[in-house]
């Protein structure tokens, strides 16, 4: 699916690319060479989208360790299979009671 979500950029690029080479032709002088550039930058950053979809999709839902078992705050976390929607569980946690519920906020 990704794929297909990074061919619209990468076809508008691709596009965009050959119309500035196109009139870039047609011009003289700094306008000319300033245009080869852009379009060869907006081929370049077409190819980037390309490859970026191919890493997204190769990674899945597996979002990088570079940092080991610890995620971006430090905390260990664990790469067991992700949890449904809706399973979270409401229990006390094993070995202890549940934190007593906060007390009201009364201002006399």
């Amino acid at each position: 699916m990704i794929y297909l979500l990074a061919l619209i950029p990468a076809t508008a690029l691709t596009v965009a690319g050959y119309f500035v080479l196109f009139l870039s032709n047609r011009s003289e002088g700094a306008l000319r060479s300033f245009g080869k550039y852009l379009g060869f930058w907006a081929f370049t950053l077409a190819g980037l989208v390309i490859l970026g979809a191919i890493f997204a999709a190769a990674h899945g839902r597996h979002h990088g360790c570079m940092m080991g078992d610890r995620d971006m705050h430090g905390h260990m976390r664990d790469f067991g299979p992700y949890p449904e929607r809706g399973s979270e569980s409401t229990a006390p946690p094993p070995g202890g009671e549940s934190p007593p519920p906060p007390a009201p906020n009364s201002q006399h």
